[in-house]
C-alpha cells in the first residue's frame, strides 16, 4: 500500500519530472492520500488557474482513494511538529507521514529531504 504527498500526485499531474514513477505507483492499486494532501493538490491546480471543472476532470483519473483527516491521524500529525521542525514540513507534509506511518504504508514523495526522517518507509520520486 502506498501513500502519496501532494508533490508527488502534482508531479503525475503536470508531467513533472518523476510524475511517470509517481504514476506506475498509483497504479499498482490501493494507494492513498489524506483529504489535506487532497486539498493541497487542488490548490495548486487553482492557482495555476486550472478551472474547478479541470480539476475534477484531472482528479477523476487518479487512482487514489481520499481517506479523512481523523482525530488521531491529527494528533500524530501534531506530534511530528518537532521532529520535522528543522525541515520545514508542512502540516499537509505531517499528515501524509502521519497517515503513512499508521497505515504502515510506503509513503511515496517528490521531496527528497524526507530521506532524513527515521522511522518511515519512504520512496522518493526524484
Amino acid at each position: 500500500m502506498n501513500v502519496f504527498d501532494a508533490s508527488s500526485v502534482l508531479a503525475a499531474l503536470l508531467e513533472e519530472q518523476g510524475g511517470d514513477r509517481a504514476q506506475a505507483l498509483m497504479e499498482e492499486g490501493g494507494g492513498m492520500i489524506s483529504s489535506v494532501n487532497f486539498s493541497e493538490v487542488m490548490s495548486k491546480l487553482f492557482e495555476r488557474g486550472v478551472t474547478l471543472a479541470d480539476a475534477q476532470t484531472a482528479w477523476s483519473g487518479v487512482p487514489l482513494a481520499i481517506e479523512p483527516l481523523t482525530e488521531s491521524i491529527a494528533l500524530a500529525a501534531a506530534w511530528l511538529r518537532p521532529q520535522t521542525r528543522s525541515l520545514g514540513l508542512s502540516l499537509g507534509d505531517r499528515c501524509c507521514l502521519a497517515l503513512g506511518r499508521t497505515l504502515a504504508a510506503r509513503i511515496v514523495t517528490a521531496d527528497r529531504s524526507w530521506q532524513s526522517l527515521d522511522g518511515f518507509d519512504l520512496v522518493a520520486i526524484r
